[in-house]
């Protein structure tokens, strides 16, 4: 389905990036967005975007995706059982089906892929080494578009992405709480992107992102997990987290913030050029240096 000198566009998962991707994009692009809530219909078409109704869980839902674009974002998450990401198998279902073919799919995925590496540098060519069921999702969701894009002559661009953070996505909870960080010597490194920067980059990927490739969309920046606390608690004067070991954080934190300060990696982002958008925050300290609410 094409608009009239306008290509279309169809968003999958429209949340905070996917409507910061669909702003962008309405002005180029007839954008459609698929939402599972109707109560969601005034915010997307707010930022240009033609809600469609569906929801990933129910295959029966997604008929009308089917020919409506020949461009596909996929920001939607997998389901939060299992190993295996059935929403994606039952978009590929849907999007195999249509007479307009799908020519190019892009799709989020999460440096969570690579687990632990002890600190150690990671690439786009580290095999992948899941240790979260939330991880073995995005791999197998990452596995199932790899074989399906050259069976369907789509071009499949994979974005892995790290910890998204904006002035509405600080740990600002987590300092007034004064929930502890590790000690320095046993803390993680954590990667980061800004959220107008993915949104950016991912936009980008819709014009330069080459076939059967996977990104590492982060800042490059490679700061322990503890010391962005320290930097975002330093810009808004507030108290700095007081440090744990392990043994005794593990059991103060959820299971799920653990698995986050457990594993260890900095991600290269040397591919990050092929996009051709430079960021504008090249790391989390440039971003607080601008908005720092501590004079």
């Amino acid at each position: 389905m094409q608009s009239f000198g306008k290509p279309s566009i169809l968003i999958i998962g429209c949340g905070d990036i996917g409507l910061r991707v669909a702003r962008q994009l309405s002005r180029s692009h007839r954008v459609f967005a698929l939402t599972s809530s109707q109560g969601r219909f005034q915010e997307l078409r707010g930022v240009g975007a033609i809600p469609i109704l569906g929801n990933l869980d129910h295959p029966e839902t997604l008929w009308r995706l089917a020919g409506l674009a020949q461009t596909v974002i996929h920001l939607a998450p997998p389901q939060n059982q299992g190993n295996r990401d059935y929403r994606t198998r039952n978009l590929l279902r849907i999007l195999a089906q249509g007479s307009n073919a799908v020519r190019r799919l892009i799709y989020i995925s999460t440096t969570g892929v690579y687990g632990d590496h002890r600190g150690a540098k990671v690439s786009e060519s580290t095999p992948v080494s899941p240790q979260s069921e939330r991880a073995q999702r995005r791999v197998d969701a990452e596995r199932i578009l790899r074989l399906w894009g050259p069976a369907h002559g789509v071009a499949i661009t994979i974005l892995r992405v790290p910890g998204i953070y904006a002035a509405d996505r600080l740990p600002l909870d987590r300092l007034h709480a004064q929930t502890p960080a590790l000690l320095p010597e046993e803390d993680a490194y954590s990667n980061h992107i800004h959220s107008d920067d993915l949104a950016r980059l991912v936009c980008a990927a819709v014009y330069h992102g080459k076939p059967q490739r996977v990104i590492n969309t982060c800042d490059g920046g490679e700061t322990k997990m503890g010391d962005y606390f320290d930097e975002v608690a330093d810009a808004y004067g507030l108290k700095r987290p007081p440090r744990l070991p392990a043994s005794e954080l593990q059991k103060i934190v959820s299971p799920m913030l653990w698995s986050f300060m457990r594993e260890s990696r900095r991600v290269s982002n040397q591919r990050l050029h092929e996009l051709k958008t430079p960021l504008r925050y090249p790391s989390v300290a440039d971003f607080l240096k601008a908005t720092s609410k501590n004079p």
